[in-house]
């Protein structure tokens, strides 16, 4: 998609991103973004310091599922990166659901025993524990356990994998 919109450069090199654009890209104050220069044309991309790892993301997701039988997931403030279980296909590499949104901006810590409704991507009516990932005070993702039971152990496993995303990070 193009769009063409024409902006001036003020007196320290600054533009203003159209309210129109930030909204349909998901861009929010204090959110950074990546400069590129391909060619003649300068690319403006939102940064997530999750989104670059997306192997090691699986991995993590991957080894949490060989030991529980519900479906991992990590996400990063816009997708969902890595999916382990039955909901991969569905899920993975989607734009985010409004109530994980809310959770990321809550930074909940949260363990849901009794099946909801939950937007994830698609709406899901599942049980859950989820664990922001936060780094330099940003919330830059969140792992999430899904499945018909949940409890603390998963609750457990999902602060485990935040905190060890944490670590990497930082």
């Amino acid at each position: 998609m193009k769009t063409g919109v024409i902006r001036r450069i003020d007196e320290l090199g600054r533009i203003v991103i159209p309210k129109e654009i930030r909204r349909s890209l998901r861009i929010k104050e204090g959110d950074s973004l990546e400069i590129l220069v391909d060619n003649e044309n300068i690319i403006l991309r939102k940064y997530s310091l999750i989104k670059n790892l997306n192997d090691f993301a699986q991995n993590i997701t991957d080894s949490i599922k060989s030991f529980i039988k519900n479906s991992v997931l990590i996400c990063d403030t816009d997708s969902i990166i890595a999916v382990s279980g039955d909901l991969k296909k569905q899920l993975l590499n989607k734009k985010i659901g409004s109530d994980l949104e809310v959770k990321l901006n809550r930074r909940e810590e949260m363990l849901e025993k009794h099946k909801k409704l939950i937007k994830i991507s698609d709406e899901l009516e599942c049980c859950y524990a989820v664990s922001p990932i936060i780094v330099n005070s940003d919330v830059v993702g969140l792992v999430m356990i899904i499945g018909d039971e949940v409890d603390e152990t998963d609750l457990k496993l999902t602060q485990i994998a935040s905190r060890f995303l944490t670590n990497h990070l930082e």
